[in-house]
């Protein structure tokens, strides 16, 4: 087929970024709504469709749903293009995935070059967090006189510094500052963490893409990955962080055959140390400077919403140029809405999600977004109140839940005897087994060369029962792989479940979690690969903690805006425009949080197809605040919507509500004392 049937779906633009030149550095700057992985996807097929070899193909993008996505799309654009030759081209796409799954795969290949043991597991954050917390305690840091940050901030602030590459110093003073006098000691902690890790030959998500980096950064090493791939892509680039920038360069440092896609306007995350300069400085960091595609056509929204975002963004300090235009026509404006007050916001919201229902649209199709996760409270007792199904995102992490973590740690133990934190955590489901038994086992096996024939001849804790010997067959079955996989994971379930009853209430909806985890287990080819990927890429919620409610298939869309991006409504509500809100009060500390913050609002306005709500209460009720209680304060409608965009909106004041709060004066202070009543109901 012809380049011209092959790319004639997509706009000139697009097409543009497809077909562009693979001798040299490409950045696709893709817009909200621009079909960027579509464009993408075509980019890959039109390079395999030219005779680019797809195993010498590496295509890396944020979550495994994303690369499955993607290959899905090349493989039917070249079937198209193809024909029968297709399909045996498409399936040797084997290096597509997010950067710490083509990471792992890399170490385990590269291992034995790099001091490194094939046979590592790799700890998701908790598991992390554990085994900090068992360095800060053999370093005494628990005991300290003056109280020494929690085992989950030591984690964040070693994470920050590994993936921003910058000194401790730096990310204390600027991201830590309460803990900016214990430097010296979290020093000492993270020299322990890594010998503990090397120790126990564990990696943990920041080892993935550092180890990647310092093997890129060796010239003979780096020279040989770099010349694997002859084409490396990369989605969502606005989102990477230092090191992720570090090893594309080390694999690509001339630039050639080296495309990024991404958005800077849509760079909303640097809490978790993803640089926008990476995307802002790419040209430049090429000789001849990199190819730049701009893709401004937008396929979501309407003209009026466009212009709105355009206004909004127009005022960012630093961006890539561009202005989104569509085809889509709308004679209605987005709308500023003016109420009284939180409460007001959430009855207003109620009203226009229902009035739309009754015309026919579905509440799935309508989102409520916010800046930050408590933004949504009271809103959220008015849709229970009114009985008004929705689902919040995010929800309970599947791999958060203690029964799924426990069946996980044992069959990681089995993998891995030396992972003292995975059998820290089986240990413990025995009766009669604390830390400190826990802690003498793993000690007497740690130092053997069989470490499960070692478990095996230790004597049964005093008060185990039958459940030790029950535990050592099944730690050696599994461990020595007797049933196969998937059938490990059967093995395990079945040891694990009389412990389950035992040890939880709801025993029955946690069962369910567990036949899920077996059901995803029986997909993968080996233990080892699907405790790699469901560690780097877990599924999302239980089924008893989060989700789409039960008891009704139609549900409101409740976000905050880092969850929403990537997602699309027909109306989309945001809450609280308002400053201290967004921006959030405690990211306006400098320029560059500022210009994130304006980042935010425009990510969560093209979010909007058809109608867009931009609420703005004019006080609403703080808790708590240093010593001057709870109290309400006067809002002022967002900085980020200065008088100059007021005629792209329209303006709403809700009357009804406004008018009842304005004749209802302050409300007068009554304290009861309830508890005292209650109490006395039972003397």
């Amino acid at each position: 087929m012809s380049a011209a049937a092959f790319l004639g779906k997509l706009n000139e633009a697009q097409r543009q970024a497809a077909e562009g030149a693979a001798d040299r550095p490409l950045l696709i700057i893709a817009g909200a709504g621009s079909g960027k992985t579509n464009t993408l996807a075509h980019r890959v097929a039109f390079l395999i469709a030219s005779g680019a070899d797809p195993r010498r193909i590496l295509l890396m993008t944020f979550s495994r749903r994303a690369a499955t996505e993607m290959c899905g799309r090349v493989r039917r654009i070249c079937a198209e293009a193809l024909g029968g030759k297709a399909g045996a081209l498409t399936d040797a796409l084997h290096w597509a995935g997010t950067f710490h799954s083509i990471g792992a795969r890399l170490l385990r290949e590269y291992a034995p070059l790099i001091g490194l043991d094939p046979d590592f597991t790799i700890h998701d954050r908790e598991d992390s967090a554990d085994l900090i917390n068992l360095a800060r305690h053999d370093l005494g840091l628990s005991k300290t006189e003056k109280r020494f940050p929690t085992k989950a901030t030591c984690l964040a602030i070693y994470s920050r510094a590994v993936n921003a590459q910058a000194p401790l110093d730096e990310v204390l003073a600027r991201h830590f500052p309460w803990c900016a006098g214990w430097s010296d000691e979290l020093r000492a902690l993270f020299a322990s963490y890594v010998e503990a890790k090397q120790a126990q030959n564990v990696l943990d998500y920041d080892d993935l893409l550092l180890y990647w980096a310092q093997m890129a950064a060796e010239p003979t090493l780096g020279s040989e990955l770099g010349a694997r791939f002859d084409h490396v892509l990369v989605d969502e680039y606005q989102d990477t962080n230092r090191l992720q920038a570090a090893i594309l360069l080390g694999l690509k440092p001339d630039g050639r055959g080296l495309t990024v896609v991404g958005d800077d306007a849509q760079s909303i995350y640097s809490f978790r140390a993803a640089e926008v300069r990476n995307i802002l400085d790419f040209p430049s960091k090429f000789s001849p400077p990199a190819e730049i595609v701009t893709l401004e056509r937008n396929y979501r929204s309407t003209r009026s919403i466009l212009a709105a975002a355009n206004g909004v963004i127009a005022y960012a300090k630093e961006r890539f140029t561009k202005n989104l235009w569509t085809d889509r026509l709308s004679a209605e404006l987005p709308a500023q809405v003016v109420v009284a007050d939180e409460a007001s916001q959430a009855s207003y919201i109620v009203e226009q999600v229902l009035e739309a229902r009754e015309a026919g649209e579905k509440l799935k199709s309508q989102a409520v977004l916010f800046r930050a996760a408590h933004h949504s409270g009271p809103l959220e007792v008015e849709l229970t109140r009114r009985n008004i199904p929705f689902v919040k995102f995010g929800g309970l992490k599947f791999l958060d839940s203690a029964h799924v973590k426990d069946l996980l740690a044992l069959l990681r133990f089995a993998q891995n005897p030396r992972d003292r934190v995975a059998g820290f955590r089986l240990l413990q489901l025995l009766p009669g087994v604390g830390p400190s038994t826990a802690r003498r086992a793993l000690d007497e096996i740690g130092g053997e060369s069989e470490p499960l024939a070692a478990l095996a001849a230790l004597p049964a804790p005093a008060k185990s029962g039958d459940h030790w010997p029950d535990f050592v067959a099944a730690m050696t079955d599994i461990g020595r792989r007797q049933s196969g996989w998937p059938a490990e994971i059967a093995r395990a379930r079945a040891w694990y479940e009389p412990h389950l009853e035992r040890l939880h209430e709801d025993f029955a909806t946690r069962q369910i979690d567990l036949v899920q985890l077996e059901q995803i287990a029986a997909t993968y080819p080996s233990r080892e690969r699907f405790l790699t990927e469901l560690t780097l890429d877990p599924p999302q919620a239980t089924s008893g903690e989060a989700g789409p409610p039960l008891v009704d298939e139609d549900f409101l869309i409740l976000s905050t805006i880092h969850s929403a991006k990537g997602q699309e409504w027909k109306s989309v509500f945001l809450l609280n425009v308002v400053d201290g809100c967004i921006p959030s009060d405690l990211a306006t500390g400098t320029s560059a949080e500022i210009e994130e913050e304006r980042r935010l609002l425009y990510v969560a306005m093209t979010r909007a197809r058809d109608r867009l709500h931009l609420m703005i209460p004019q006080r609403f009720f703080t808790h708590g605040q240093h010593a001057r209680g709870d109290r309400h304060v006067y809002a002022a409608r967002s900085r980020f919507l200065p008088d100059e965009l007021t005629p792209l909106f329209k303006k709403v004041a809700w009357p009804r509500i406004a008018a009842e709060g304005a004749a209802s004066g302050p409300r007068p202070q009554l304290r009861v004392d309830l508890g005292a009543r209650m109490r006395g109901m039972w003397r």
